[in-house]
């Protein structure tokens, strides 16, 4: 929902990142997997308890998510880039709720719906692309923009952006807010399944 407000703001600086890394020989695929390292990284510090450096880490995670779009929108879009993309973020999305549950086990149950929950998400949005994919049938500048076509909701990425960086703040609420978030996430899942009944029965 955020999403395209927040990507004004970010843009204008990942693209003079973009470009220092570019000069650097720092390619979209090795930024993609700078970035996942981080945020694995990230996972392990939750499940020991050092949540303060977690967050550090998970920020950098974010940033090289961004960056590796904007060095590939610089470069030149790759099918592999975008899969890696795709992958990666829904690993760390799944990863950092699962540390939870390692370091307490009294944070399971929220920390199962909510991956439950990413499932809901992840599937009606990657269901819904590759349909639109299809049915498109682009071929020639498919990558010009988004290696994948993006199905806006309730929840996207920056609001769980703000969902993580909120529980890594405050741990001991990880629960309530844990469980506040997967609803908001079922929300946007049935909002998709409608506009996928909608849109791909006639096709």
């Amino acid at each position: 929902m955020l999403d395209k407000k927040l990507q004004k703001l970010t843009q204008p600086v990942l693209s003079s990142l973009a470009s220092i890394a570019i000069k650097a020989g720092i390619s979209a695929d090795v930024a993609s997997i700078i970035g996942f390292v981080f945020g694995l990284i990230a996972a392990c510090l939750i499940g020991f308890g050092y949540f303060s450096l977690a967050l550090v880490f998970f920020i950098i995670n974010r940033i090289m998510d961004g960056l590796d779009g904007a060095i590939a929108r610089a470069d030149k879009p790759t099918y592999r880039g975008g899969f890696l993309d795709i992958v990666f973020d829904f690993i760390i999305y799944s990863a950092i709720p699962f540390a939870f549950a390692v370091y307490d086990k009294g944070n399971s149950f929220a920390a199962c719906f909510v991956i439950f929950s990413f499932v809901g998400t992840g599937t009606s949005f990657l269901a819904y692309g590759i349909m639109h994919a299809q049915l498109c049938e682009k071929k020639k500048g498919l990558l010009t923009q988004k290696s994948f076509y993006y199905l806006g909701g309730l929840i996207e990425g920056t609001e769980t952006l703000i969902f993580i960086i909120t529980i890594l703040c405050f741990p001991s609420l990880f629960s309530i807010f844990a469980l506040s978030f997967g609803c908001l996430c079922w929300i946007s899942t049935i909002f998709r399944i409608h506009l996928g009944w909608r849109d791909f029965s006639l096709k």
